[in-house]
């Protein structure tokens, strides 16, 4: 449908990115759309940006966080396995994943200035609790990423951009000011993701991050699309009309994406009998394609 060449979605990342993420906690990837095909998402955007709304479910100040997006048009279906984005998920997180929660995000220009707020914080719930050892100086396991699609231009400061502490993925706590009463300084070394139409961000879920406020006249619109382990339970379910066109556009490893298995044990990556299942859809196109390695524990 749109121009990427002969990109496929199986090109391995190189060991500069793997370890600019794994050091940085997140990695800016820029023209990761085709005008063409941001332009399509954006309006799709808006058609659901609309839909929402006459349904009264954006905020008074039509802001609009809405989990779980995917099966709302074709083209969210699609960017499960997008061409350029996809083979950092697999890449960084393995081939035994899914999507696990997803929203899609459309934030105005504020209508007044914004009251005090502190709004730094890793993704995950408890999972920043539940398997943190007594030993401070250890991180926490990773567990997911996200990618976010930017369809607004938010190149400038000001325009609501999330701002992320690089390297800041590998503390388990971040001080937090005594008094929330007041406007507080960012954290010293913040960075708000200035970045084109078209563009990307990769980031671990431990990465300290924030929301910004869009001080600007450019309506933010981001779409976020989160990967796991097959292992963990989803945030967002999803719940698609298997009988539906939705349904029967995904390709296979599409549906492992969406949270298939054919049983329990196959959702931790093995068969009844203990050995790896692979027929798992995104183990075995890496596999076909000479794309596992043992070297790199989670494409063993």
């Amino acid at each position: 449908m749109f121009d990427y060449g002969d990109r496929t979605g199986y090109e391995p990342i190189s060991d500069t990115d793997r370890k600019e993420f794994h050091e940085q906690g997140f990695l800016l990837l820029r023209n990761v759309l085709t005008e063409d095909h941001r332009a399509a998402l954006e309006a799709a955007v808006d058609r659901v940006y609309a839909e929402e709304q006459a349904k009264g479910n954006t905020k008074k100040d039509g802001t609009l966080h809405l989990l779980g997006f995917l099966e709302r048009d074709e083209l969210f279906g699609e960017l499960l396995t997008h061409p350029i984005a996809f083979p950092y998920m697999w890449g960084l997180a393995g081939w035994n994943i899914y999507t696990h929660h997803n929203h899609l995000d459309v934030t105005p220009p504020a209508l007044e200035p914004e009251k005090p707020y502190w709004g730094w914080h890793q993704d995950g719930y408890r999972q920043n609790s539940d398997p943190e050892t007594m030993d401070p100086n250890l991180p926490r396991p990773m567990f997911s990423l996200k990618v976010a699609y930017v369809l607004s231009d938010l190149s400038e400061t000001g325009r609501g951009a999330t701002k992320v502490i690089p390297g800041s993925h590998l503390w388990n706590s971040l001080p937090r000011p005594k008094d929330l009463s007041v406007h507080n300084p960012d954290p010293e070394g913040t960075v708000e993701i200035t970045a084109n139409p078209g563009d990307a961000f990769i980031f671990d879920r431990r990465q300290w991050h924030s929301r910004s406020t869009n001080l600007s006249t450019i309506t933010r619109k981001m779409l976020f699309v989160g990967y796991t382990y097959r292992w963990i339970r989803p945030l967002d379910e999803l719940h698609p009309d298997l009988d539906g066109e939705w349904y029967r556009n995904r390709t296979p490893v599409q549906r492992q994406l969406i949270g298939e298995g054919t049983h329990t044990a196959n959702y931790w990556g093995i068969n009844w009998d203990g050995y790896v299942d692979d027929e798992i859809p995104l183990r075995k196109e890496l596999k076909e394609r000479g794309l596992l390695d043992r070297n790199i524990p989670w494409l063993r």
